[in-house]
């Protein structure tokens, strides 16, 4: 099945992210991690339609909860943050030419403005729990979590408020683990880029952006017998 086509319309929630190619580290030490924050930073003073709700930083991929205002902002967004970042990368480590930091272009899904939303960032603050990095996802300093539990340098990125304002138990509701049955869902929508919500809204907003075919059964659909066989 060939890649979808991508439309980022705005006032939708999206979750987006990328790995290093090959799943080779992106980051190798403090400094590295810094620097894509201040790229990220550097990104919002850009675009600034775009708001950033949550985010979590790893090894070899990163997750962004992005919501942008108007149609086009995500990738207008997401091209400059990514090519800007390779650039830098590649010079700090003198590899210019040396090949594809990213895996390729970023991945991404809307998400739906309800317990959905609360699900994703859930599982986007604790990565670094799930991974086995730190013992409380707020321990981990390179998560809109961490940050948000030890206070923020100006030179980070901003966060905005979403579409939900947070429980006020959220640092709880982040460090418990979640169902099989939600991770699995989710990963289906981080594989497919299948929109995640409730069925009747995913339906509905895969066929206005263009998503339909990611709802579809994945394989060559099964031949139907022959009478008389």
């Amino acid at each position: 099945m060939g890649r979808p086509l991508r439309v980022a319309l705005g006032g939708y929630v999206y979750h987006v992210l990328n790995r290093g190619n090959g799943r080779a580290a992106l980051f190798h030490k403090d400094g590295d991690y810094e620097a894509f924050e201040r790229v990220l930073a550097a990104t919002q003073q850009r675009v600034e339609g775009v708001r950033l709700l949550a985010y979590c930083l790893m090894p070899n991929h990163w997750h962004l909860v992005l919501w942008p205002r108007k149609d086009g902002e995500l990738s207008d967004f997401m091209h400059w943050l990514t090519l800007t970042h390779t650039q830098r990368w590649h010079a700090h480590y003198q590899n210019v030419g040396a090949g594809h930091l990213y895996q390729g272009r970023f991945k991404s899904f809307p998400v739906q403005a309800d317990e959905h939303y609360f699900s994703l960032c859930r599982y986007v603050e604790r990565n670094a729990l799930r991974a086995g990095l730190v013992k409380k996802a707020q321990d981990w300093r390179w998560c809109s979590l961490g940050r948000s539990a030890a206070g923020a340098e100006a030179w980070r990125p901003s966060l905005s408020a979403g579409p939900l304002l947070w429980p006020a138990n959220w640092i709880q509701l982040v460090n418990q683990a979640q169902s099989e049955a939600e991770l699995a869902a989710l990963r289906r929508s981080v594989e497919r880029g299948q929109p995640y919500g409730a069925g009747v809204w995913t339906k509905r907003t895969a066929g206005r952006l263009g998503l339909a075919s990611t709802l579809r059964p994945r394989g060559r659909p099964k031949k139907s017998a022959k009478k008389g066989s």
